[in-house]
């Protein structure tokens, strides 16, 4: 492990602090607010409570083995013995990208013959991006990392471009206030989801020591943060919109009916 300045440790201490703090205030506007959207629209915002909650125990772990790992001697924080535990963060990865998947695909609303086979191509798809994503993280050989990470990123293209598609359709079905949040959900996860991928391959493009580790973490924790909490706020909002559109419908069509 790589010494650190205390710039560097307090910097991604203090943003994982932030991180377990931000998903759990998440998770708990996420279920808080559920009854204020159509039923049909609910489950999209448990599983965004799920999401959020399950990543800020992971970030709690990691805070804690970053604490553990490093000790101030001399000016700087160097290791303790104690190795820095970050496969918590490709245990999180492997539960939460699925049901992020899972919370676009519910707030759309889409027919279960539609749903369910996208779904599962996006899930094994999802798996096996992270399977081949942690060989080339613990990697010391930057040839390693590069090959995991190259592999990877063929699932990964897969993945943003079904929901790119997808939500560009969705978009085109739309009008008004839904449509426009549509739009930003597209540019929520196109922007979030390259972070992971640049924050990576940092160490191999120039950045080395503590920088090259602090930057991975940091960058790490802000890609989460939005993909994660600020996806789901963006998620809780089209239910809203959509609940008022069904209603604004609902209202239409009952004096014709009458």
């Amino acid at each position: 492990m790589e010494a650190l300045t205390p710039f560097q440790y307090e910097l991604v201490y203090n943003m994982l602090s932030l991180t377990v703090a931000g998903m759990a205030a998440a998770g708990l506007f996420f279920f808080g607010s559920r009854m204020d959207i159509a039923p049909k629209y609910r489950p999209a915002l448990l599983v965004s409570a799920i999401v959020v909650f399950i990543a800020s125990y992971h970030y709690l772990r990691i805070w804690e083995s970053w604490q553990a790992a490093y000790e101030l001697v001399g000016g700087q924080y160097v290791s303790t013995g104690v190795g820095f535990n970050d496969a918590y963060r490709y245990a999180d990865w492997l539960l939460t990208v699925p049901l992020l998947l899972v919370e676009l695909v519910a707030v759309l609303g889409l027919a279960k013959r539609e749903s369910g086979p996208m779904l599962r191509n996006l899930t094994i798809a999802s798996v096996l991006m992270i399977a081949l994503g942690y060989p080339g993280e613990v990697a010391s050989s930057a040839g390693t990392k590069w090959l995991f990470w190259a592999l990877a990123m063929v699932p990964f293209i897969y993945i943003l471009a079904v929901l790119y598609g997808r939500l560009a359709t969705a978009v085109a079905n739309e009008s008004g206030e839904v449509r426009r949040l549509l739009g930003r959900a597209r540019t929520v996860i196109l922007v979030s989801w390259w972070v992971y991928p640049v924050a990576f391959i940092l160490p191999m493009i120039g950045l080395s020591g503590g920088a090259a580790e602090a930057g991975l973490q940091v960058g790490y924790s802000v890609a989460d943060l939005t993909a994660k909490a600020l996806y789901g706020v963006v998620i809780y909002q089209i239910a809203r919109a959509k609940t008022a559109s069904d209603r604004d419908e609902a209202e239409r069509i009952e004096p014709v009916a009458a």
